[in-house]
């Protein structure tokens, strides 16, 4: 062979290895863990953990590629650690755009980088530049992971399902996942297709991400409105479909306007308080309020923008002062793992935070809500 054409074999294979080594190289730089397990909580708080329903309402780990069957040493979610963190009920929360330069600010819908995640990780060229065949594609990605789990990963459409799973998890080595939109991007505008993503298994979706959408404002859009009139529609169809609507991202005036009407249980997946960490994606008191009196449920994060800190204990913090506003009842877990952030530890780590809670004072009776019980209530009364 010709030395050219050596030189030209070797240029194919340092692209091809490129090419599947860059999706590892990405989330590893998005997704980090600033302490690496195995965890050590103390005593108590591992006897405790053991006896928990632990539910946890966002994690986007279906965007990155990963197989979620197999113990990975990028990101923090797969089933091997789920079940080290005593993980009940997961949330895969699907992320559909992304605009560049993302901030907690202002963003702009002009710019799209899950467009450029899908090019690199190979999806159905389908998925390139349609936010709801995106969604549609990492629905089934999970449903092709429960497939192939002989019964270690389940999910959950109705509230039977989740009555069945708590029923059996004791005898069983399992995890139920549901399936939730990180905004209304998939529907592309057009209300009918939520009776698609429906069929597809999504049960939780968010007016908003981080840029407005035709449903309503987003808190780091351009315009920061409320709902438009095709969103109140939306609220509308979303009850009807027993979903959940999650107001995280949400602008305070979609929050005020959601709040308003709704006659469900509402839940924000992920966020902050403004009384531990003050920035525009952070709850007020007056929110919190808000969202408790649907009878809904609050997800505080890990990462520091919803924290203000790099440990568990500033996690604590939040919930401690959340629960000192709302009550136990509306406290829950939203880590964001795998959503570009960096936070204190996996999900094999959530004994962690149980121990801050402890040393935070909070009774093991709140502990069993927060970690989860909250979230099967709402599960349960809001599920077809």
């Amino acid at each position: 062979m010709k030395r050219w054409r050596w030189i030209l074999l070797l240029l194919v294979i340092i692209l091809v290895a490129a090419w599947f080594a860059l999706p590892g190289i990405v989330e590893r730089r998005f997704n980090r863990t600033l302490h690496a397990p195995p965890y050590q909580p103390s005593a108590q708080a591992q006897a405790l953990h053991r006896m928990l329903t632990v539910a946890d309402l966002h994690g986007d780990s279906l965007l990155w590629g990963r197989n979620l069957l197999r113990r990975s040493s990028r990101g923090h979610i797969d089933l091997p650690r789920l079940f080290d963190g005593n993980v009940s009920i997961q949330a895969f929360t699907v992320v559909t755009t992304a605009p560049r330069k993302l901030n907690i600010f202002q963003n702009s819908d002009s710019t799209d980088q899950v467009r450029n995640i899908a090019i690199f990780e190979g999806w159905p060229p389908r998925t390139w530049n349609s936010p709801k065949q995106r969604a549609l594609y990492q629905a089934a990605r999970l449903q092709k992971f429960a497939d192939q789990s002989k019964g270690a990963l389940v999910i959950l459409r109705s509230r039977s399902d989740v009555q069945k799973f708590l029923t059996t998890r004791g005898s069983t080595h399992a995890v139920a996942g549901f399936l939730g939109a990180e905004g209304a991007q998939p529907l592309e505008g057009r209300l009918e297709n939520l009776d698609e993503l429906y069929a597809a298994g999504f049960r939780m979706m968010a007016p908003t991400h981080f840029t407005d959408t035709a449903i309503a404002g987003a808190a780091a859009g351009m315009k920061k409105e409320g709902l438009t009139d095709l969103g109140r529609q939306w609220v509308r169809a979303m009850e009807s479909h027993h979903m959940l609507i999650d107001l995280a991202h949400a602008s305070p005036a979609t929050l005020r306007d959601v709040t308003a009407t709704a006659t469900r249980p509402l839940i924000v997946s992920h966020t902050g308080v403004k009384g531990t960490c003050n920035n525009p994606r952070n709850l007020s008191d007056d929110e919190l309020r808000a969202v408790a009196r649907t009878n809904g449920v609050i997800g505080i994060g890990l990462w520091d923008t919803a924290t203000c800190g790099p440990d568990a204990r500033a996690a604590a913090r939040a919930i401690h002062y959340a629960v000192n506003i709302v009550g136990a009842d509306h406290v829950a877990l939203g880590s964001d793992f795998d959503g570009g952030v960096t936070t204190p530890f996996d999900s094999s780590g959530w004994a962690l935070l149980t121990d801050a809670l402890l040393q935070e004072g909070i009774t093991e009776q709140d502990i069993h809500k927060i970690m989860g019980e909250n979230v099967v209530r709402v599960l349960l009364d809001v599920l077809p």
